[in-house]
Order: C-alpha cells, then sequence, then structure tokens
C-alpha cells in the first residue's frame, strides 16, 4: 500500500515496527524523525484523525503487555502530533498486547516484527 496515496474511502492500516528494545516503549532519535515526517506528509493529504494500535511480542503478562503496548502507542501518537498539524486529540491509542500477532514468536526475528505500531486510517 502507498501510504502517503490512501484509498478514496475505507479503512486501511501502514504497521510500523517499533524501533525501540524489547520490554521498552521509547523511540530510537530516527525512529521519532521517520514518524514526524509521515505525518506530515499525511496530514498534507487532508488526513485529520487516526488510530494508533500497539501491539508486544507474547513474552510477558498479558497486563504488562497490555500497558507497554498502549505506552508505545501513545509514544507513536505523541511524535505523530509533534510532526503534523494533526491534533493530539485527534489521534486515539490502544493497547493490545500480544493478542494479534503477525509473525511468529518462536523466533527473535518473529518477535521483533509483532513489536510495532499499527497507524489505522478510516476515510469517509
Amino acid at each position: 500500500m502507498d501510504l502517503l496515496n490512501p484509498p478514496a474511502t475505507g479503512r486501511w492500516a501502514y504497521q510500523m515496527p517499533f524501533c525501540s528494545q524489547k520490554n521498552d516503549y521509547k523511540l530510537l532519535p530516527e525512529s521519532q524523525q521517520q514518524i514526524q515526517t509521515m505525518a506530515a506528509k499525511l496530514a498534507s493529504t487532508g488526513l485529520t484523525h487516526a488510530r494508533m494500535d500497539g501491539h508486544t511480542d507474547n513474552y510477558g503478562e498479558d497486563s504488562y503487555n497490555e500497558a507497554l503496548s498502549l505506552k508505545r502507542a501513545n509514544v507513536v501518537a505523541d511524535a505523530w502530533a509533534m510532526g503534523g498539524q494533526i491534533p493530539r486529540s485527534n489521534l486515539t491509542t490502544q493497547g493490545l498486547g500480544k493478542k494479534y500477532p503477525i509473525a511468529s514468536n518462536k523466533t527473535a526475528q518473529g518477535r521483533a516484527e509483532n513489536r510495532r505500531v499499527a497507524v489505522v486510517i478510516t476515510t469517509p
């Protein structure tokens, strides 16, 4: 999917690998810059609202992973708001923990892929 040319209507999501360490929610400086650049470009297309869904790998207790994934979603939403013209109040977040893996948690690479934030856009 071309991130800067979203479909005219419908719902779409961009899976952003979380660029931090395991059990962490802080963005690396280069990741924060990439998010801000992406947010500014999407704002220029007329985007006014988005949802950030945080995810984790399968290590740890459910309550811990849900809290960690919410922190990740909030960090991305904060960076997104700083980079674009979209107010933070128009960005919602949720922490989904380990519920929706996109890769196998049996390998280090798969676990890294599951530590992500999905930017979900719904167009009219």
